[in-house]
């Protein structure tokens, strides 16, 4: 029997350029110890150099097509991990991180777009975001694919401290990493048919309001007991959305879509709206819907308006 040759760094990161995203895993896994000896040696032991080390892990995830050298491909991995640490030693605060999520966004050019469909890596990212639990799912959807970003935003929406965001994104950040390496190498959800039907879900339920009448599939959606939360609603009390955003548009409020991200059991619209003048509600430029849901139905609504977090402190 013929001995099996290991694959060399070469092969392996030819094949991830090539779109397998079981090659990346097998990278990232031969290299993981000697990326954490460089985070390691910058920042030293604790959560820091290990919350670098599945930052740059997750920014090869999106830049594997930038290695010219398939040889070298070690020495660019502990590159990222060496430029993230030394961003986070300059900045002090929000690390910049998840850099491979910060491009996989619905609104890409289009020669971007279709590099994330060859490579599956939008699938397999969701597979694994999918397996969060639903406050650390719900944070990590926030900060990297909506117009929600900053850590005060993300507290305002979910009404929860910005110490609570940071460790809720660091959790996140952790379990992220293993999940991903689990599933290398495993087929996964389209995510994007995920979108494409709550993108169509939205716009039925604007199109209904405006109407008056929504379609029987979208009053489905809407269930009696769906509860609203936040400011147009009290947690615990069932306010039906749909008399409500009646109230608004009769007031001369129009809400157009945006933005469309979609999980597993967590939906987010993202919309601009527009207030006739004279009305009523002063509504801000933007809006966003944060919807849960249990067994394909909404079971809360809270729609946040994005305000601008103060200055941090110096």
């Amino acid at each position: 029997m013929q001995p099996v040759t290991p694959l060399t760094d070469a092969h392996l990161t030819r094949r991830a350029q090539a779109g397998e995203t079981g090659a990346l895993g097998l990278l990232l896994a031969r290299h993981h110890a000697s990326m954490r000896a460089v985070a390691l040696s910058l920042l030293g032991h604790g959560p820091d150099a290990e919350d670098v080390v599945q930052d740059a892990a997750l920014t090869a995830l999106r830049r594997i097509g930038d290695v010219r050298d398939p040889d070298a491909v070690g020495a660019w991995l502990r590159a990222l991990v060496r430029n993230t640490a030394r961003m986070q030693l300059r900045s002090g605060r929000e690390i910049p991180g998840f850099d491979a999520f910060a491009n996989l966004h619905p609104h890409l050019d289009d020669s971007a777009e279709r590099l994330i469909e060859q490579h599956s890596l939008r699938d397999w990212i969701w597979a694994a975001i999918d397996e969060l639990p639903p406050k650390l799912r719900l944070v990590v959807m926030l900060r990297y694919f909506t117009g929600i970003t900053s850590y005060e935003q993300i507290a305002v929406a979910c009404e929860i401290p910005v110490g609570t965001v940071r460790s809720r994104l660091s959790q996140a950040r952790s379990k992220l990493a293993r999940l991903l390496m689990a599933g290398a190498a495993e087929t996964h959800d389209d995510a994007a048919a995920r979108t494409r039907a709550s993108r169509k879900e939205a716009l039925a339920t604007l199109a209904g309001w405006e109407s008056g009448a929504l379609p029987r599939e979208i009053t489905e959606l809407w269930p009696a007991r769906s509860e609203m939360v936040g400011r147009l609603g009290r947690h615990g009390e069932h306010v039906h959305p749909i008399p409500v955003m009646r109230r608004f548009l009769e007031d001369g409020v129009r809400q157009h879509l945006h933005r469309v991200t979609a999980g597993r059991d967590i939906d987010i619209w993202e919309m601009k709206v527009t207030t006739r003048h004279g009305s009523l509600h002063h509504c801000p430029p933007t809006l966003t819907w944060l919807m849960l849901r249990k067994d394909g139905r909404v079971r809360q609504l809270r729609v946040v308006y994005p305000r601008n977090p103060a200055p941090a402190a110096l």
